[in-house]
């Protein structure tokens, strides 16, 4: 059964002709998504259910004061308990002996402070800040503090660590072509769309989807107004799986099966959808999953064009040249017709039935005449 995709109006519409309406975009070209919550409930205790990865997503500006204050407030509880101490064993008071204080070196809160900040990180100055055995309390708090300075570190490193290897880094090194082209490969409409790698380092397992966003009304008159259609780029024989070594070209084959079936080049003036392109795959260096996307609107479609060739071999190094200066080159389709995929499909079936129209009728005038038998009492008769 042929699928149903979302009626158009005629582009010979008098209020139509010659206006280009201004789609807002869902998703920018960098990949950024257009989009902003609100009225969420419980936003904030769902964000801090998962407040690793709430970490993760905040802006490297709040990641840097995070780090820093996580350091510092921890210093400064662990100073306040070892003054507390001091206060409580009365090692503050100067005619006190040092053997029996519990906290040697501890008189106010800048040397409590510094002590603190000695235990967490084990730093040994040579100072005569020390703490004595003979207390349990500060046996205590010295293995509590230096626990809690370890997870600490472990915490902050790994928060550090996977902000830095985020996969939308590594995505950053991957293009997209600024326009997809609409041409003819192998006497089939396709769309092409150029994509590269700018890294030496590869990206494994490289695979790319696409996704036409559109308005649709049902027959019950419900108004779709971002309804997303499947956009094929070769899954059923593999050839969304990429090499990228060198920028490869991918098309979708405009078929019956595919939303740019009716689709003609004087409609794209006049249609509002966005095609997104996402491509994915494995970081070698990494290891982590990255994912670039990007969109198209119809203005970004240009009909009738195909890509310049851009490798190269130089005999001179035995090496292949990529020149991305012709990245986004394009050169016309001679005589493209301007008709959809599905106008082009009725024609070619008119003309194959005209053409074999002829040889039908000399075919069945054969066959009479391969039937029709002569006697040959009447042939001598003849005769």
């Amino acid at each position: 059964m042929e699928r149903e995709y979302p009626k158009r109006k005629s582009s010979t519409h008098p209020d139509r002709v010659g206006k280009r309406r201004r789609y807002k975009r869902l998703l920018f070209k960098n990949g950024d998504m257009n989009i902003t919550q609100c009225s969420v409930k419980d936003r904030r205790r769902r964000y801090l259910a998962d407040i690793f990865t709430t970490l993760i997503d905040s802006k490297w500006t709040y990641a840097v004061l995070l780090f820093v204050a996580v350091f510092v407030l921890s210093w400064l509880i662990g100073g306040l308990i070892w003054l507390l101490v001091a206060f409580s064993r009365q090692d503050t008071i100067p005619e006190k002996a040092d053997s029996a204080r519990c906290v040697y070196g501890v008189s106010s809160f800048v040397t409590a402070f510094q002590f603190s900040l000695e235990t967490q990180h084990t730093i040994g100055y040579g100072t005569p800040r020390t703490a004595n055995s003979f207390c349990p309390e500060v046996v205590l708090f010295v293995m509590l503090q230096s626990v809690v300075g370890v997870l600490i570190q472990a915490f902050m490193t790994g928060f550090i660590f996977s902000k830095l290897t985020l996969p939308g880094k590594r995505a950053g090194a991957i293009m997209f072509s600024r326009e997809a082209l609409v041409t003819k490969r192998d006497d089939q409409m396709v769309l092409l769309i150029r994509v590269g790698d700018m890294r030496r380092s590869q990206l494994m397992e490289a695979s790319i989807k696409g996704t036409l966003v559109r308005k649709r009304i049902t027959r019950e008159n419900e108004i779709l107004p971002l309804e997303q259609f499947r956009v094929d780029f070769g899954a059923s024989t593999g050839r969304d799986r990429l090499f990228l070594p060198f920028p490869a070209i991918v098309e979708h084959r405009i078929d019956e099966k595919s939303p740019f079936w009716d689709i003609s080049a004087d409609d794209l003036q006049h249609e509002q959808f966005e095609l997104v392109v996402a491509l994915a795959g494995v970081a070698e260096s990494t290891g982590s999953t990255a994912e670039a996307r990007t969109s198209y609107l119809p203005s970004e479609i240009r009909w009738g064009y195909n890509f310049e060739r851009l490798v190269t071999y130089q005999k001179e190094n035995g090496r292949y040249q990529i020149d991305f200066n012709k990245f986004n080159s394009t050169r016309p389709t001679p005589l493209f017709p301007r008709m959809s995929a599905r106008q082009m499909a009725g024609l070619c079936e008119a003309n194959l039935r005209l053409f074999d129209a002829p040889a039908s009728a000399g075919s069945r005038i054969s066959a009479i005449d391969e039937t029709q038998t002569v006697n040959p009492e009447e042939m001598d008769t003849h005769l």
